[in-house]
């Protein structure tokens, strides 16, 4: 299933992967890391179009779980991808996230637009704490309040990076970039948001700030914004 996904993605521009298989906070003492990273290995020998990392998207199921252990991080880099679960923002949400920056990582929220509770202004308080926030092209183009959350995001300049979030599924960056052009995205927001900001943080620098974009037509974003 991976290999076809990988060469898609390669003949669409995509140069670099980072594999996250999902993992509880409260098993990462069990991770298979050395079985995952052997199993990456031979994918790479298959796919060698495409430079493949290693990583997890770790649900925050338990607080104060160290995650700065060896092979937790995404590609050997201070970064770790977090998420919480559909129910919502939990209750100290914000202290977690800081602690885990304290702890020397850098926190990638997975997409908060699909948290029953998030909002704007919780997001701007997450960068400005350091918080990187990633965000699923899949719900940037979708309907509903997870997607109108997303675009409200994007034409503040509040998201950091797009992922294609793919589950062995027709999900890619190109669609996500096309859809970009298509509402007037400059090539410098296009590259940050899909190639750039990864990169930087890939290499432990911090994400340079995306130019806001305002997407759809004026009246469709006031209706929402209204309620409407």
């Amino acid at each position: 299933m991976s290999v076809p996904i990988l060469e898609r993605f390669a003949a669409e521009g995509v140069q670099q992967v980072v594999c996250t298989p999902h993992l509880d906070a409260s098993r990462v003492d069990d991770a298979p890391v050395e079985v995952h990273r052997a199993l990456l290995a031979e994918l790479q020998a298959a796919v060698p179009a495409v430079r493949l990392l290693q990583g997890w998207e770790i649900m925050l199921d338990r607080p104060a779980v160290p995650l700065d252990r060896p092979g937790l991080t995404l590609g050997g880099s201070r970064a770790v991808l977090v998420e919480f679960s559909r129910g919502g923002v939990p209750r100290g949400a914000v202290g977690e996230l800081r602690r885990i920056i304290h702890a020397g990582l850098v926190p990638i929220l997975a997409h908060p637009e699909r948290y029953y509770g998030c909002t704007v202004a919780l997001v701007r308080e997450l960068r400005a704490t350091g918080v990187v926030i990633q965000t699923d092209v899949s719900v940037l183009l979708g309907r509903g309040a997870p997607s109108a959350l997303a675009r409200d995001l994007l034409a503040q300049g509040l998201i950091d990076i797009l992922a294609s979030d793919n589950h062995g599924d027709r999900r890619s960056l190109a669609a996500g970039a096309a859809w970009l052009r298509e509402q007037g995205a400059s090539a410098e927001q296009l590259s940050l948001l899909t190639h750039e900001n990864a990169a930087r943080v890939l290499a432990d620098h911090d994400p340079e700030p995306v130019p806001p974009l305002a997407t759809g037509p004026f009246l469709e974003r006031v209706a929402r914004r209204f309620g409407r």
